[in-house]
């Protein structure tokens, strides 16, 4: 148990990390045109999409045969492309006229973040399970 929650500090910190900077720089944002409500959503969002998916592909990795593995760590890709287009367009629907792009786009870099994260972590895992 101690060791899974290890593997998820990335993660945390990332989010962590991206809450501490959207408040401190909230005024920034807001004076941009970005709203930082929609950006610390989208920041849990893609936490709890980014430990599912990791959950899953550990999951997968512990199978002896590797191609359980790749259809892991592709259909938690697709699936979590799927929810986070679901999400902007239920947000798009949703919030009509008040439809803030900047906050989606730096959302999408948020997005990016957590991806490289749980990929720089899977591979760990992986080259840990080799050795």
């Amino acid at each position: 148990m101690r060791a899974t929650l290890k593997l998820f500090r990335p993660m945390i910190g990332i989010f962590i990390a991206l809450n501490s900077g959207l408040l401190l720089c909230r005024h920034l944002l807001e004076k941009r045109g970005v709203d930082v409500l929609v950006l610390m959503t989208a920041n849990f969002i893609f936490l709890i999409l980014g430990v599912g998916a990791f959950l899953l592909q550990r999951k997968a990795l512990g199978n002896k045969n590797p191609n359980v593995f790749i259809r892991g760590v592709m259909g938690t890709m697709m699936l979590r492309m799927f929810v986070v287009a679901i999400v902007v367009v239920a947000y798009a629907v949703l919030s009509g006229s008040a439809f803030n792009k900047p906050a989606v786009f730096v959302a999408m870099f948020f997005y990016l973040i957590y991806l490289a994260a749980e990929v720089a972590t899977i591979i760990k895992l992986n080259r840990s399970k080799n050795a």
